[in-house]
């Protein structure tokens, strides 16, 4: 990460996502920063290498497997947090993806079924479990992984992931309106195209370079380009910014 110094101490942050990817460098940050840090994914060989890696540099931090597409997991995990913290400050809802480009007549209904599954009604599932307890410490930030598919199409992409994207953009401004009075904000960034783990599977090195030359800033994104952001939109520092998608794409899109 950058030079920006955060101060996380004393804070619980949950971030969904957690195994791979900017969730896994969300939750590395997160805790090198002071915050106690609980890793949720359902991947559980690569959430506990996750949070083991965290705890050998000093830092605070445990896994829970959880499907986050299933409402009786989710509100499990969520109990487990409470049980283990007494308190979540911090939720980066960072699961999601997809892992084959379809076009819409060629998407499978059970494609579309999983991918908006894993990208938006887990957004939908665990704020729905955190809201209740955010309302009552009158406190909270809820930080969700968009994407620009979600507002604009540039390239060939996921037809579900695009529209679900689009609706986590949308839920995050339900979701401010809803709590701004309990001292709650929720935020969205919009990463363009990002070389973690799953992009490099799903796009050959000669669709990345296309897209970085794309950019105004001739490359990529990095993992490290995204991180800063969350937890910017966590801090103290953003705590009159709600409602909003942060568009962090190199300048590719401009609106």
């Amino acid at each position: 990460m950058g030079k920006t110094i955060f101060d996380f101490s004393n804070q619980v942050a949950v971030i969904t996502g957690a195994a791979l990817g900017i969730g896994k460098r969300s939750a590395e940050c997160f805790a090198e920063a002071g915050a106690k840090v609980i890793l949720i994914d359902i991947d559980m060989k690569g959430g506990v290498s996750a949070a083991q890696g965290i705890q050998t540099r000093g830092g605070d931090a445990s896994f829970i497997e959880c499907d986050v597409t299933n409402a009786a997991a989710v509100n499990q995990a969520f109990e487990t947090v409470l049980n283990k913290a007494g308190r979540i400050d911090i939720l980066v809802n960072s699961a999601g993806g997809f892992y084959t480009q379809f076009a819409t007549v060629d998407t499978p209904e059970e494609e579309w079924d999983a991918v908006v599954g894993r990208n938006l009604k887990s957004v939908f599932l665990t704020a729905k479990a955190v809201v209740p307890i955010f309302q009552k410490q009158q406190s909270g930030r809820i930080i969700n992984l968009g994407s620009m598919a979600g507002l604009t199409t540039l390239n060939p992409a996921s037809p579900p992931y695009a529209a679900a994207k689009a609706g986590v953009h949308c839920l995050t401004r339900v979701l401010a309106f809803e709590l701004g009075k309990y001292g709650v904000t929720v935020n969205a960034i919009a990463p363009g195209t990002t070389a973690t783990e799953r992009v490099i599977a799903v796009r050959n090195e000669e669709q990345r370079k296309m897209i970085g030359k794309a950019t105004l800033l001739g490359r990529i994104a990095e993992v490290e380009d995204m991180v800063g952001w969350i937890l910017f939109l966590a801090a103290p520092e953003s705590g009159y910014l709600t409602g909003q998608t942060i568009a962090v794409n190199g300048g590719r899109l401009m609106v």
